[in-house]
């Protein structure tokens, strides 16, 4: 799971916890069980589960969207004149359809997975639900605004690591990195809608945010709240209810 490695990785970083860690400041005491490592691996799961069942509910019960392969077979049946569709005229007319022919002589929409996609409903994303929703945990936990040290990236055949020369990185933004990539890899591989990892990513966001809200009145630390940044770049700041 791409999200627990993160979070032990950013463990293992003497000096990551946000600032808002009420152990964060203490010489004496660390967190466990609560805002600390127990914590914050225990969360990953804990959102995962959430954020599956909201992204199945929505999925079944609200949207029941068609897969962009099943989509891609109305619209070959729907050219072959094998059956007729109500499919929006930008889609018949768009150059894609010409070019997917003349490559493999087919309509239908080409996939990375030779089993095609999942059978359950397309939005949103599943991936990207758990992507949003345990990246918002990872930021609410430590300090998005921390440069990563001694960062690494794989050689060029894949199977090395070597020093990573370039910019600075932010804890933040490759957190937001790494939801982003889940996401954008499914759209890739022809199974999701664009907008299935965008408006997933949302919901998982929420999910962790209620989750978070809900942990506020179970501890008994003297703690301002969690503030971190939103996926669409609005500061946020998770109190216990009732508090100012």
């Amino acid at each position: 799971m791409p999200y627990l490695n993160a979070g032990m990785m950013l463990l293992a970083q003497p000096g990551s916890l946000s600032s808002h860690n009420p152990y964060s400041w203490s010489r004496v005491q660390d967190g466990f069980s609560t805002f600390g490592s127990a914590a914050v691996l225990d969360l990953l799961g804990v959102v995962t589960d959430a954020g599956l069942r909201a992204s199945w509910y929505h999925k079944w019960l609200v949207h029941r969207r068609l897969r962009p392969e099943a989509f891609g077979g109305r619209i070959h049946n729907h050219e072959s004149g094998k059956a007729r569709y109500p499919i929006h005229a930008d889609m018949l007319n768009s150059a894609v359809l010409k070019e997917n022919y003349d490559r493999f002589s087919s309509y239908l929409l080409t996939s990375a997975y030779p089993e095609g996609s999942p059978v359950h409903p397309s939005y949103p994303a599943g991936h990207a639900v758990i992507a949003g929703a345990c990246v918002t945990v990872l930021k609410a936990f430590f300090a998005e605004s921390r440069t990563i040290q001694n960062p690494v990236i794989a050689s060029e055949d894949g199977l090395s690591l070597r020093p990573y020369t370039g910019a600075p990185l932010r804890v933040g933004d490759e957190l937001n990195k790494l939801a982003s990539n889940i996401s954008i890899g499914r759209n890739a591989a022809g199974i999701h809608y664009r907008s299935d990892g965008v408006e997933g990513m949302t919901l998982g966001e929420a999910v962790a945010i209620g989750v978070l809200t809900d942990l506020t009145t179970t501890w008994t630390e003297d703690f301002a709240g969690f503030s971190f940044t939103k996926f669409d770049g609005q500061p946020v700041t998770v109190r216990r209810p009732g508090s100012l």
